[in-house]
């Protein structure tokens, strides 16, 4: 586990873009982090701590959870399940609709994760929409979720409450 010096660091470099992309989203931008070798060894170090050894495959959902998951996963020896947008993959074994904060949106993967424990990893845990559709799609394609890893929590917006009771989720 990272210091909290050097996770502390690492949220100093987070920014903010009010009004992206849309009017009244404040939009955290986490590639000063991704762009800082010693901050993105922290973060990736703080998401795998809390689930070592409790997986054998890390998710990443579209698009800065694939840079965070990749991170994890060559860190930890694993394998990386991209999860993508609609109309990426070209034949999904499986796909989901979920509500964001300022729309609809379909995530689609492909493989058969029967038996595997996945690490699910993304940037920021808002509403939960995105974390809830993306458990749902690791459980279609017969994975069990070993638990979910985010750099960021907005607790105001409740995103926890979202993401089924069965699924330990930490912030780093």
């Amino acid at each position: 586990m990272p210091c909290p010096d050097e996770l502390a660091r690492a949220e100093s470099l987070i920014s903010i873009t009010p009004d992206f992309p849309q009017p009244g989203i404040l939009f955290r931008d986490i590639a000063p982090v991704l762009s800082d070798a010693d901050a993105l060894h922290a973060v990736t170090q703080a998401l795998a701590a809390p689930f070592e050894h409790g997986f054998d495959l890390v998710a990443g959902v579209e698009a800065r959870g694939f840079l965070l998951a990749g991170a994890v996963a060559t860190a930890t020896g694993t394998g990386l399940l991209p999860i993508r947008k609609a109309g990426k993959v070209p034949r999904p074994d499986a796909s989901v609709d979920y509500a964001l904060e300022y729309g609809i949106a379909t995530i689609e993967a492909s493989g058969d994760l029967t038996g595997r424990r996945v690490l699910l990893v993304d940037d920021v845990l808002a509403t939960g929409g995105t974390l809830r559709a993306a458990i749902s799609l690791v459980e279609q394609l017969g994975g069990t979720v070993a638990g979910v890893a985010v750099v960021l929590e907005l607790a105001e917006l409740g995103g926890r409450d979202a993401v089924p009771e069965a699924h330990a989720v930490f912030a780093a």
